[in-house]
């Protein structure tokens, strides 16, 4: 859900310049988005595919809300069979444009047969987009890096001093394959096609922030080879730590708890004994969906305490907010890298081979985010950053920029 909601938005923008979309997604996922405005009804078509069915895939399952990590491989290999009816809709819409995400590599090459443009819109940084690798590289032969060791160094292409790497804890979960795993193209596949096949990269982000990752990715794309929280989810331990952190901060705090992937257990019945009785003066405890944007908005936020998936930050930039850093998995620790190499954020430490954590350190970290005199330079930076990333009128001008862009030219590559 992470990835529809900016897509969500960038079609009402481009709807609001009086262009007609299709919003293509299977039936659970679109009735989970907000309602489209009533002044872009007419301009905002909701197209329903049903996901096909395959063996160990729950009926239910649409989205990776709905399934744990080790099931996500099913949920693409499921993905991958709406290419024939995406197709059949393709050839008797004719679009000028097509706006995919990662996971569809299959897209581009479907596009160029039928004559349409495509661009991949990246709900990722340019830096990580860089660490993953050059399109080159990843269509040809794959990711490179096979053990999770190799993914704690400094890849060979990136030609500059950098700290953007994984923690072993992070990267083991992903090179650990089950038996799903093969049953499908593998992300970094996805990625080199999606982004080397496409007519145009947009990245949701801004040169501005990251200028020596932007060129470093334009560089290598263009070689076309022929705690609010979402969906990641902690360990019980993890939670309890967590929790005590929240506790001893002795701070005011909102945590939103969704329910666990593939778990039957509640998490609220996780958290430590007499947890919500001793915080419930200060602490709200929020089972399930809450409008995340709408809470980081309110002037009484200090922080934020994120997971560290890239359109999470992004919201929280949006408004100033300091970042308390805690990655769970894919991508989130390179973001993380990122914004406390930028001191936009502290990263809370975590044990280099398991990941465990302690509640001190969260305490800890909470207070000098949000109060302590010692990160004063932090929240000035937070605000400054705001003017970046949360100006309506500039991206309003990205967004004129590009409209603009993608209706004069039709075949030209771009960042």
């Amino acid at each position: 859900m992470g990835h529809l909601i900016p897509f969500l938005q960038l079609s009402k923008l481009l709807a609001e310049k009086g262009h007609k979309i299709y919003f293509v997604s299977t039936p659970r996922n679109l009735n989970r988005l907000p309602e489209i405005p009533k002044q872009l009804s007419s301009k905002i078509v909701l197209v329903s595919f049903p996901l096909p069915r395959v063996p160990n895939l729950p009926s239910f399952a649409e989205s990776s809300t709905d399934v744990p990590y080790t099931k996500q491989q099913l949920l693409k290999k499921a993905f991958d069979l709406l290419e024939p009816p995406l197709t059949t809709f393709l050839e008797s819409s004719k679009p000028d444009w097509i706006f995919y995400d990662y996971a569809s590599h299959w897209l581009p090459s479907v596009a160029a047969r039928l004559g349409i443009s495509c661009a991949f819109f990246s709900l990722f940084t340019a830096a990580t987009l860089s660490y993953i690798g050059p399109p080159s590289v990843l269509m040809n032969i794959g990711d490179p890096r096979s053990k999770a060791e190799d993914f704690t160094v400094v890849p060979k292409w990136i030609p500059f001093e950098s700290d953007l790497v994984f923690r072993l804890h992070e990267v083991t979960k992903y090179v650990e394959k089950t038996e799903e795993d093969g049953t499908g193209p593998s992300d970094s596949i996805r990625f080199g096609f999606a982004a080397g096949e496409s007519d145009v990269v947009i990245i949701r982000s801004s040169p501005e922030f990251e200028p020596e990752w932007f060129n470093l990715f334009k560089r290598s794309a263009v070689q076309k080879a022929n705690y609010t929280g979402t969906e990641a989810s902690l360990s019980a331990e993890e939670l309890k730590e967590l929790a005590l952190g929240l506790e001893n901060s002795t701070l005011p705090f909102f945590w939103v708890l969704s329910k666990i992937p593939g778990s039957t257990k509640n998490a609220l019945d996780m958290l430590p004994d007499g947890f919500q009785e001793r915080v419930k003066n200060r602490g709200i405890v929020h089972g399930g969906w809450a409008p995340q944007v709408k809470i980081l908005s309110h002037d009484s936020v200090g922080g934020f305490m994120t997971h560290c998936g890239w359109n999470s930050i992004i919201e929280g930039l949006s408004f100033g907010r300091v970042l308390i850093l805690l990655p769970v998995l894919n991508e989130q620790g390179l973001n993380s890298r990122l914004l406390h190499g930028k001191k936009l954020g502290l990263e809370i430490p975590r044990e280099e081979e398991d990941g465990s954590f302690t509640w001190s350190s969260v305490a800890e970290l909470m207070r000098t985010a949000m109060v302590d005199d010692s990160g004063e330079s932090l929240r000035n930076r937070a605000r400054e950053i705001r003017s970046m990333f949360g100006d309506v009128d500039r991206n309003n001008c990205y967004v004129a920029r590009l409209v603009n862009y993608l209706v004069e030219n039709k075949k030209a590559r771009v960042l």
